[in-house]
């Protein structure tokens, strides 16, 4: 065994930035190494501080590569340089927890060595950490769909989000998934914007109810695009523009243009092929935070479909406290065996079925 090779600086921003055993291999399939994956987020500096900036995040590790346990660092880790800040945000229990907020490329660069892959932003910024700016729509084929089922279904839910005053901008999610930002003034909770959410998966499903579905069952699903809501419920994230996913040829969530999506490959862009891209097109997203649009199109919607279709909210995610005016969290097809049992309706809503939920229901890191 050679000797492991030393640690080196990297100059980021006019910071000296550490970055240890350098040499260490993330991705064995195709021998990339933790350098490898700083210098992929240093070729795309401009796009993935954008995504960043000023943003309590969260970072998802991979401290032994993409074949090692991984986990979720919420709260800033104690050695925290005294230079990146951080951000209170309060979790659905009302516990707080500061988590980093990065300013500037220097601190993509500290999380890289800690073995970060993907970053899973706030949609909040830290000034207020309690009204989300940016509403995410996340289309997530189910099995029997791919990406080009995503593709016709975002083509349809630009024209929705055109239908209601609004504008998005699309991104691959390192997946078969297409994740659609909104640019959104900081006016409205997270409850209001979860609510527009599901309102436009609604309109969505009606406008396409072969191809897409809001069912958080995934019994319910079939093959079609589910909108995955609670996507918008507090302290869920997806994973940000330019964020690295654990695949084992290291694919990356990649800004689109909308004329760009029928022909794109998400398996194209990865840390190999993104850097070349945004040295040639640049962040095909820069201009998102110069728009801030409202909701009331899409809140007006949700009330048309409470008072005229009696539909209102959906399941939150099984480890959420019982929201107010929450259906209860049951999977149906239990539902009907324990009425079928002895013909009554023996669901309580209670913590058994939340766990079962969390089994049988949608929803994870897009």
């Amino acid at each position: 065994m050679g000797a492991a090779a030393k640690a080196v600086e990297l100059e980021v921003d006019g910071r000296a930035v550490r970055l240890s055993h350098p040499d260490k291999v993330y991705f064995p399939e195709k021998g990339y190494t933790k350098r490898d994956v700083a210098e992929y987020f240093l070729a795309v500096g401009p796009g993935i501080t954008r995504a960043l900036r000023d943003r309590p995040t969260t970072l998802q590790r991979f401290v032994d590569g993409v074949d090692g346990e991984s986990f979720y660092q919420k709260r800033a880790p104690k050695n925290l340089p005294d230079w990146i800040p951080t951000a209170a945000i309060t979790f659905p229990s009302g516990r707080t927890a500061d988590e980093i907020r990065p300013t500037g490329l220097a601190a993509v660069i500290w999380a890289a060595n800690l073995g970060t892959l993907t970053f899973h932003p706030w949609p909040v910024r830290g000034a207020d950490t309690d009204h989300p700016d940016e509403l995410r729509i996340d289309l997530d084929p189910q099995p029997g769909t791919d990406y080009a089922d995503a593709v016709r279904a975002a083509h349809e839910l630009r024209s929705l989000l055109d239908d209601h005053g609004l504008r998005g901008w699309p991104k691959t999610s390192g997946g078969r998934g297409i994740h659609v930002l909104v640019p959104i003034e900081p006016r409205w909770t997270f409850t209001e914007v979860r609510r527009a959410t599901i309102a436009a998966g609604r309109e969505l499903e009606r406008r396409m109810p072969d191809r897409v579905t809001t069912a958080w069952w995934k019994e319910e699903r079939g093959e079609r695009i589910f909108v995955d809501f609670n996507q918008a419920a507090r302290d869920r994230t997806i994973a940000s523009a330019y964020s690295v996913r654990a695949r084992p040829h290291a694919p990356v969530s990649a800004p689109l243009r909308w004329a760009e999506l029928d022909d794109a490959e998400p398996r194209d862009f990865d840390i190999r092929t993104m850097p070349g891209r945004c040295a040639e097109a640049g962040d095909v997203h820069a201009d998102l935070d110069e728009h801030a649009f409202r909701l009331d199109g899409l809140l007006e919607l949700a009330d048309r479909d409470e008072r005229e279709r009696g539909l209102g909210d959906l399941p939150y995610p099984p480890d959420y406290p019982k929201m107010p005016g929450e259906p209860k969290r049951v999977q149906p097809s239990r539902a009907r065996h324990e009425e079928d049992e002895d013909g009554e309706d023996r669901r309580d809503g209670g913590d058994d079925e939340d766990r079962r939920g969390g089994r049988d229901g949608g929803g994870g890191r897009g």
